[in-house]
């Protein structure tokens, strides 16, 4: 059985703990994301070169909305979580539901959550709904970030195993084996690579001026990145595999890649104002 050759930098989930009070990385990991993506949606909205005469929302839209997407963020993904995850459990552990602390959070719900968000925050502000969902969707990759930073803390979600030198053995795994740090590669993919995707798309190329462009790429992009990471990522212990080599993140994130798609090319035929 091969050696892990880069030891696991154990990490207590808990970063700060007063009596019963205590703050984690994981609750901090969603705060940073959140503050972080909070200020660069502003600094979008005020770019007007990358809009052209393309109406947006405005900074005060941007600061109000904060509140709606931090609502949808943890409703969404734990409810995803709990329905597409872990059912049976939470059925039978109501309570446990509300122990987000704990994690368990799905993208795939959380996505839905402000989807939500973002669609009756615009009905209600008189808002063009596509470019506010550009500008969340250029920023979503900075919580990913974080919260597969999150995960690698937690010594949760890991990897198949593997024998590659950099492979890890998790305190959490009751095999104990060396397995691909997957947290890594996902907030490598779906964080850091997918953020300079859409960074290009909006700066470079102005997708802004295409109402629904940007949403398309991050929807597409993210959906690829999640595959080509849930061929690393170990499927979670009650799911396995559910066809063949299919994930449930696979099964789920495969319509992410066609919509997306759809989205681009409709926003490109559609055109926009320069």
């Amino acid at each position: 059985m091969p050696t892990a050759i880069l030891p696991y930098p154990a990490i207590d989930p808990v970063l700060i703990e007063i009596g019963p009070l205590a703050l984690r990385w994981y609750a901090l990991a969603y705060i940073a994301g959140i503050m972080i993506g909070w200020w660069y949606a502003r600094r979008l909205v005020m770019n007007d070169r990358l809009w052209g005469a393309v109406k947006r929302p405005t900074v005060l839209q941007i600061d109000d909305f904060v509140l709606w997407a931090t609502i949808g963020i943890v409703f969404g993904g734990r409810l995803g979580y709990v329905l597409l995850y872990k059912p049976a459990y939470y059925a039978a552990n109501p309570l446990d539901i509300v122990k987000v602390w704990e994690g368990g959070m799905a993208f795939h719900g959380g996505i839905l959550g402000v989807t939500v968000a973002m669609t009756l925050f615009s009905r209600l502000r008189g808002l063009t709904a596509w470019t506010l969902f550009d500008v969340i969707s250029a920023v979503v990759p900075i919580g990913l970030f974080f919260g597969r930073i999150a995960n690698f803390v937690n010594a949760e979600l890991y990897g198949r195993p593997s024998d590659v030198s950099w492979a890890m053995v998790f305190p959490t795994d009751p095999l104990g084996l060396p397995r691909h740090p997957s947290q890594l590669y996902e907030a490598a993919l779906e964080g850091l690579l997918l953020f300079a995707f859409l960074a290009v798309l909006t700066h470079m190329l102005l997708r802004f001026r295409r109402p629904g462009f940007v949403t398309g790429a991050f929807v597409a992009g993210y959906g690829v990145a999640r595959i080509v990471a849930e061929l690393f990522r170990m499927p979670d212990d009650h799911l396995g595999f559910l066809a063949g080599a299919l994930t449930m993140g696979m099964v789920l994130s495969i319509p992410m890649v066609i919509v997306g798609a759809a989205v681009m090319f409709f926003a490109a035929r559609r055109g926009g104002q320069s």
